[in-house]
């Protein structure tokens, strides 16, 4: 897919406002959630990752330092119309690229059950039991470099 483009963008930028409307359409809508204005504020210091074809906004993810080594990755949401065509996998590989050049060696996340596999898929363990989220089933899961 030679015209996706994947870079991170500034908080409040209008890109950033088109990915919070692609998370809330993928992931908040369906659970019956919205964001609130204190948890988008909270957002200026993470890290905005978005894919786009043609301008066209199409993945998000969103990484937050949480230690000197330790990213967490959230909020990773493709548009249904593009689901299935490798554009969640290639934001996560563009993430890891950063971690790695940032000096980060663990990214951890909190994926929905239903995702799971993806992250196996690329490498992440899954670490713990279930637990519910947002009123839905997650798994803890990471991917530690340093740890290798």
């Amino acid at each position: 897919m030679s015209d996706l483009r994947i870079e991170i963008i500034p908080h409040g930028s209008e890109q950033y406002e088109a990915s919070v409307a692609l998370r809330d359409k993928v992931l908040r809508q369906p659970l019956g959630l919205q964001f609130s204005e204190e948890e988008l504020a909270k957002e200026s210091d993470q890290i905005h990752v978005i894919a786009s074809v043609d301008d066209a906004l199409i993945g998000v993810l969103v990484l937050v330092p949480i230690g000197p080594k330790t990213y967490k990755m959230r909020q990773v949401a493709v548009a249904p119309e593009w689901q299935g065509k490798g554009i969640g996998t290639r934001l996560v590989s563009f993430s890891e690229e950063y971690a790695i050049r940032k000096g980060v060696c663990c990214i951890e996340l909190h994926a929905r059950k239903e995702a799971v596999q993806f992250y196996l898929d690329l490498a992440y363990t899954k670490l713990g039991d279930e637990f519910v989220e947002v009123g839905i089933p997650h798994f803890k899961m990471e991917k530690n470099w340093c740890a290798q």
